[in-house]
């Protein structure tokens, strides 16, 4: 082949591949809107939350001035989980979020047709005001099998060692009562976070690279206040 046949060649194969890593904008959401009935919970555009079963169907989501307001309520059972489709293999997660004292808000990558976990949990982007811990529940705490030893009371040294290798945490210091941007990314076996726009901690474990995230979850141990939500397929 000609030299100048093989350039063009190879400059409309480099095309392609830069158009196919391209992310693809899955969804967003700014909640700018009401819910339909006033003190019923109605978050629309496709969420979901566990407040029906977990909290004896009380509210505890609520959109307000354009921002997703998160309450676990005193009768519920288990932190607010807040659910929403969204399919990839690759992806990236990004939205702005604020913390009041002792809150927490976790991002949660789940494969719910993947029955050797429970709940389809994969890993986990955890933020507190105090720190950022990445966790691959996939191969930890939330497969099947290690999951039923600690709950039978397991304490085992070699489980706590295992264990230890599926998780990594980073300080914080992040001011309570403020907005920060929280983008993820993961890619491969890798999960990547920056908090305003400043690189944060990255953990790398197998678990992440499961090849399908079907959803992703919003986790709420006690509150906090989300808004501006995107979610973009990388692969």
């Amino acid at each position: 082949m000609p030299d100048s046949s093989m350039k063009k060649l190879l400059l409309i194969l480099s095309a392609c591949s830069l158009a196919a890593a391209e992310p693809v904008l899955l969804f967003s959401d700014d909640f700018a809107r009401d819910e339909k009935t006033p003190g019923r919970e109605d978050i629309g555009n496709g969420w979901t939350s566990n407040s029906g079963w977990r909290a004896r169907g009380h509210q505890q989501v609520d959109l307000m001035d354009g921002v997703m307001h998160v309450t676990k309520h005193a009768e519920a059972d288990h932190g607010v989980a807040i659910f929403h489709d969204a399919a990839f293999h690759d992806g990236a997660v990004e939205l702005r979020f604020k913390l009041g004292a002792g809150d927490d808000l976790g991002v949660d990558f789940v494969d719910r047709e993947l029955k050797s976990v429970h709940a389809g949990h994969l890993c986990i982007a955890r933020v507190t005001n105090k720190a950022l811990t990445i966790t691959d529940s996939k191969t930890g705490g939330m497969d099947n099998t290690i999951r039923e030893r600690r709950q039978k009371g397991d304490k085992s040294p070699e489980l706590a060692a295992l264990l230890k290798t599926k998780t990594k945490s980073f300080k914080l210091d992040l001011k309570p009562g403020t907005w920060h941007t929280l983008h993820i990314t993961v890619a491969g076996d890798t999960m990547s976070v920056k908090i305003d726009g400043q690189d944060t901690g990255s953990f790398a474990s197998e678990g992440i690279a499961h090849p399908t995230k079907r959803m992703i979850t919003l986790a709420v141990n006690k509150s906090a206040d989300v808004d501006d939500v995107k979610v973009w397929r990388l692969k």
